[in-house]
């Protein structure tokens, strides 16, 4: 009887570590505004749709907006705050300057949602639903969002400076910065999928189009080195498709480029260039089903990062600024 209980104590005690275990890492729910905001996506979907409508490229810059937010100290709101006289946020970090875009829109959703259910709806949130919807509206798969982030009263531009990978970076770092998040290897190749999409800066590409004869097609050099001159300070804001072919559709484009050594930014040719990563890519050139569902597991897995929930953090009434 008393190795019974012995027995039955430690089965219910490990069961609470289980309960409490998965309490823990799914403080996220899909249903989280069921209730208190049911008209959050169509409100939502509504206004991404609109301006993907008026610029095609908005989608790009609002996918973006979600991965530069979640990889500075986790998905929280925080590259949406406004620089003050006594506070110094996220935008003027060199990831981001004259380079992350998307905020007005963020505004008007923002702005919609206020209307339809009034200090509910984080900004946090609002980035990782308009994600997904900008995904679908170019095409993309979709997936259940996870909800029920709040907004950090604080940012930090150094943080921003040294957590988000650039454009130079090497499959090694790539890595590394991916894992120091909980991302894998094949998150991290599912994710940088996303730039399939979008365009970059001459800025962000001169290097590797001058320099990098050894891995990078000739015809494409040739073509972007017309809008990007050699110098540093001439054309650096001209913009170039980071996926020449289909630039505003969500598809597996991207994997076929790096096969074929077009991949515009060092660090996404990085990813096949006789390393550890040339496998998936190869696999998701070849299967776009692939790509959607590594993307969308992708997708889940960094929008779990590190969110404030409870009562962490606030529900900003203006994404720009705390309460």
């Amino acid at each position: 009887m008393a190795l019974f209980s012995s027995s039955f104590r430690a089965i219910v005690t490990l069961a609470f570590l289980i309960l409490f275990m998965g309490s823990t890492s799914a403080q996220l729910s899909t249903t989280f505004y069921s209730n208190s905001c049911p008209n959050l996506f169509s409100t939502v979907q509504s206004v991404v749709k609109s301006a993907i409508a008026k610029e095609a490229r908005m989608g790009a810059s609002l996918l973006r907006l979600f991965f530069h937010d979640c990889f500075v100290n986790g998905c929280d709101g925080s590259i949406l705050l406004d620089d003050t006289s006594t506070f110094t946020g996220e935008k003027g970090a060199a990831p981001n300057l004259n380079s992350v875009r998307g905020f007005d829109v963020i505004d008007n959703i923002k702005s919609a949602v206020e209307k339809a259910c009034p200090n509910v709806v984080s900004c946090a949130d609002i980035l990782a639903i308009t994600a997904r919807d900008s995904v679908v509206t170019l095409g993309g798969p979709s997936w259940s969002v996870t909800l029920g982030r709040r907004d950090a009263r604080t940012a930090s531009q150094a943080a921003a400076n040294t957590s988000i990978p650039p454009p130079t970076s090497n499959l090694s770092a790539l890595l590394s910065r991916f894992s120091a998040l909980g991302l894998s290897a094949k998150d991290m190749v599912a994710l940088s999928g996303s730039h399939t999409i979008g365009q970059a800066r001459c800025t962000s590409f001169r290097a590797r189009i001058y320099n990098e004869t050894n891995n990078l097609d000739s015809s494409l050099a040739q073509t972007r080195r017309s809008n990007c001159p050699s110098a540093v300070g001439s054309g650096d804001n001209n913009l170039a498709p980071l996926d020449l072919q289909t630039p505003t559709s969500f598809d597996n484009n991207y994997y076929k480029n790096l096969v074929n050594r077009r991949g515009l930014l060092h660090s996404d040719q990085q990813l096949f260039n006789g390393g550890s990563t040339d496998s998936m890519v190869r696999t998701l050139s070849g299967s776009p089903s692939t790509f959607a569902s590594d993307f969308v597991a992708g997708m889940i897995k960094m929008g779990n990062i590190s969110p404030l929930t409870g009562s962490n953090g606030e529900i900003r009434k203006n994404c720009r600024k705390r309460n």
